[in-house]
C-alpha cells in the first residue's frame, strides 16, 4: 500500500482545469503541476492560457495552449478531444470557471439571472458531462468542483451567484452518487475570500472587507496559494475514499460566531 507521500504525487496524471489561468484557477494548475500532473490549464483568454502554460512547462510538466468557454459545449468538447489526441486520457478535472455581478435581487431580470447560472453551475455542469464521459468509459476520474462560501452562507446582493454556488454543492452530490460506483469520484472546494487582483477593490479598505476580516479567526484574506494543497489532495490517491464532499478552505469563516 502507497504511503502518504506517494499517495499525494500526482506523477503520470493528466489534469484539466477549466477557468485555469487567474486567481484561484491558475494556483491550482500550477499546484497540480508542482504534484507531477501534466496540466491543461485553459480559459478565454489566449494570453493568460499561454503566460500559464509557461509556467507549467518551466515545472517540468506538459500542457496545451488552447483557450475554452464553458458557456459553449462545442468549445469544451473541442478541448477534450484534444487534450485526449495528445495525452490518452483525462484523469482530473478541476472545474474553476466562475463570475459574480453584484446586484439587488430586485434588480436582476431574466437575462442577467441567466447569464450568471450559466457560467456558474450550468459550465460546471458541461465540464462534468463532457470530461466525465471518457473517465466513466475507463472507469477512473478524479472531479473537483469549485463551490462557494456562498454554498452556505448569504453575502449581501450576490444572490444569483450563491443560487448558483448553491446548486454546484447539490450537483457535487448527486454526481457522486450515480459516478462513484463507476470509479469517478466527484468533490468540491469551498474557497473562502481570497484576494485577487479582480476583487481588490471591493476588500481593501471597504466595510465589506472589514467584515469579512472580522468573522475570519485569522484576520486576513486567504492567498490564492492557500487553495492548492486541497486541490491535490482531492485529485490523489489519498481522497480514493472521499467521494460527495465539499472541502470548505475558509480560514475558519463558516466556523465563526462572536469574534470580540
Amino acid at each position: 500500500m502507497a504511503g502518504p507521500a506517494s499517495a499525494l504525487n500526482l506523477e503520470g496524471r493528466t489534469a484539466v482545469v477549466l477557468g485555469g489561468t487567474s486567481g484561484i484557477g491558475r494556483a491550482i494548475s500550477l499546484g497540480l503541476a508542482a504534484a507531477g500532473a501534466d496540466v491543461v490549464a485553459t480559459g478565454r483568454r489566449a494570453a493568460e492560457v499561454a503566460s500559464t502554460a509557461d509556467q507549467i512547462e518551466a515545472a517540468g510538466r506538459k500542457t496545451l495552449r488552447l483557450t475554452a468557454d464553458v458557456t459553449r459545449r462545442d468549445s469544451l468538447t473541442a478541448l477534450r478531444d484534444a487534450t485526449l489526441a495528445a495525452f490518452g486520457k483525462v484523469d482530473i478535472l478541476v472545474n474553476c470557471a466562475g463570475k459574480t455581478n453584484r446586484r439587488p435581487v430586485m434588480d436582476y431580470d431574466d437575462a442577467s439571472w441567466n447569464d450568471d447560472l450559466d457560467t456558474n453551475l450550468n459550465g460546471t455542469l458541461r465540464g462534468c458531462q463532457i470530461f466525465g464521459k471518457p473517465m466513466l468509459e475507463r472507469g477512473y476520474g478524479r472531479i473537483v468542483n469549485i463551490a462557494s462560501l456562498t454554498t452556505f452562507v448569504a453575502f449581501h446582493e450576490t444572490a444569483s451567484y450563491g443560487a448558483a454556488k448553491a446548486a454546484v454543492g447539490a450537483l457535487t452530490k448527486s454526481l457522486a452518487v450515480e459516478w462513484g460506483p463507476r470509479g469517478v469520484v466527484v468533490n468540491a472546494i469551498a474557497p473562502g475570500v481570497f484576494r485577487t487582483a479582480l476583487n481588490a477593490k471591493v476588500l481593501d479598505g471597504t466595510d465589506r472587507g472589514r467584515e469579512i476580516k472580522l468573522r475570519t479567526p485569522g484576520g486576513r484574506f486567504g492567498q490564492v496559494e492557500e487553495v492548492a494543497g486541497a486541490a491535490v489532495f482531492l485529485a490523489s490517491e489519498s481522497a480514493g475514499f472521499v467521494n460527495g464532499h465539499i472541502l470548505v478552505v475558509d480560514g475558519g469563516y463558516l466556523a465563526s460566531g462572536v469574534n470580540q
